[in-house]
């Protein structure tokens, strides 16, 4: 059976992105490319598979027929989603639901995700969290436009890394590219978008006032990733958020210098390489690795080898 998956991307036009994910050596659709799902089992935006034997496939059938890929894990639908976004303008003020409430009101999971910032212009910043004590100031400090009043700004820079929990207010504002790790979910509620028009309705989009209300935690109080680090040799392993602080993902940073082993401790692990190039190794079978590449090693990759000069994300999921 197949040890890894190597996969296509899917790329999604955005009221804010651009060109920038070129950097990648995408072939980019003309437009305002905002998103690539370089991972993803989700209904919207499913990956397929682009080698051996399960070539053509998407990675929503293998989660549906062939479980054992994924070590026969529980759950009606992929739980992971990577994205890399691009935000040449910002993106709305939003809120994500937790799982119970998407359940029931979106027929999805709910969307727990964290940012590792790929680049980032100088002064660019975060929306992450607010300033209301209580949900009627909340309320009235939204139904007034009190944006500056009412929202937390977090400057950052390329290599920082956010952990972003259901019900926090957040948006990545423009000059920022950033790999986002997810729960496999696309249940947005925008709070606020700056009263821009679509170009393609003409219209304002719609923003979803209260179910933000519903979910949006009041008072904001941010979560610390507990990033870790250690050294393989020349390279450096970063854990930068895990269990217990995530129920959903474990999420890792490699800067492979030289030779580094693993051995299988999940399911299945998610990679998405960010720069350099490489090659993977499993099993007497080696691929070549260049930055722009995704791929799932599944759960018949028990021992693989990473070597060259790589940078790369990587994440699991969690017990949730």
């Amino acid at each position: 059976m197949d040890e890894v998956l190597f996969l296509n991307p899917v790329f999604k036009e955005k009221i804010w992105g651009g060109q920038e994910l070129k950097k990648f050596d995408y072939d980019l659709p003309k437009g305002d490319i905002g998103e690539c799902w370089a991972i993803s089992g989700h209904a919207h935006g499913t990956n397929t598979v682009a080698n051996g034997t399960f070539v053509g496939q998407t990675v929503a059938q293998l989660w549906a027929t062939q479980r054992s890929l994924f070590d026969d894990m529980p759950g009606d639908r992929f739980p992971l989603l990577t994205k890399i976004l691009d935000a040449e303008a910002s993106l709305s003020v939003q809120v994500h639901p937790g799982d119970a409430y998407a359940a029931e009101h979106a027929n999805d999971l709910g969307k727990t995700e964290c940012w590792y910032i790929i680049d980032a212009k100088p002064g660019a910043y975060l929306i992450f969290g607010h300033h209301a004590k209580t949900k009627a100031e909340f309320e009235t400090m939204v139904q007034n436009g009190q944006w500056d009043a009412l929202l937390r700004k977090q400057s950052v820079k390329k290599g920082d890394f956010v952990y972003v929990p259901s019900g926090t207010v957040h948006a990545l504002n423009a000059g920022i590219i950033a790999l986002e790790s997810q729960q496999s979910s696309d249940t947005t509620y925008r709070l606020y978008d700056y009263d821009r028009v679509d170009a393609t309705t003409g219209k304002k989009r719609e923003l979803h006032l209260q179910d933000a209300y519903n979910v949006t935690q009041i008072p904001f109080a941010p979560v610390a990733a507990n990033t870790t680090t250690q050294k393989a040799g020349a390279s450096t392993l970063i854990t930068l958020v895990s269990e217990p602080v995530s129920e959903y993902f474990n999420v890792y940073h490699w800067l492979i210098k030289d030779k580094v082993d693993f051995n299988k401790q999940y399911p299945f692990t998610l990679v998405s390489v960010l720069d350099g190039q490489g090659t993977l190794t499993i099993d007497q079978q080696t691929y070549p690795l260049h930055k722009g590449q995704h791929f799932i090693l599944t759960a018949y990759a028990k021992h693989w080898t990473l070597d060259g000069d790589l940078d790369c994300i990587a994440s699991v999921p969690g017990k949730a």
